[in-house]
């Protein structure tokens, strides 16, 4: 299968609803190069992703698996920082604040309007996080 397909499916996956999708680089027998698709999904959702999978690839079949889960309960707030409100990310693990991260794309965002790298937004907004959340910078 051409390589080109992989971009097309990883985006068909996530828009219908997968929790993650990823590629890994293995060896099939006879020693073939191979690339391994996994796609996590909920169980209620494995047959629409079988179709999709047999459809839109070239394989003939697929393996899966059962795995448990544990996530943070989230919560999305406004945070003020330098360059203006930030959607941020609060995790919670029995109802403490363990995780508090900003918006990838709000971040991305800034970046190219400000001209400035995402690293330095992420530093920026991160110290409003810390002395918001947790303690001063």
């Amino acid at each position: 299968m051409s390589s080109e397909i992989f971009s097309y499916l990883y985006e068909k996956l996530i828009e219908e609803g997968a929790l993650d999708v990823y590629t890994e680089s293995i060896y099939m027998k006879k020693n073939r190069p191979a690339i391994k698709l996994s796609v996590l999904c909920e169980k209620n959702d494995l047959d629409k992703f079988t179709e999709i999978i047999l459809t839109e690839t070239s394989t003939f079949g697929i393996r899966y698996q059962k795995y448990n889960r544990v996530t943070l309960s989230r919560k999305f707030e406004k945070i003020n920082c330098k360059y203006g409100d930030v959607t941020v990310k609060i995790g919670y693990y029995k109802d403490k604040i363990i995780k508090v991260t900003p918006e990838y794309e709000e971040c991305k965002n800034i970046a190219k309007n400000a001209n400035i790298s995402i690293k330095f937004v992420y530093d920026s907004i991160n110290c409003s996080i810390k002395n918001k959340f947790f303690f001063s910078c």
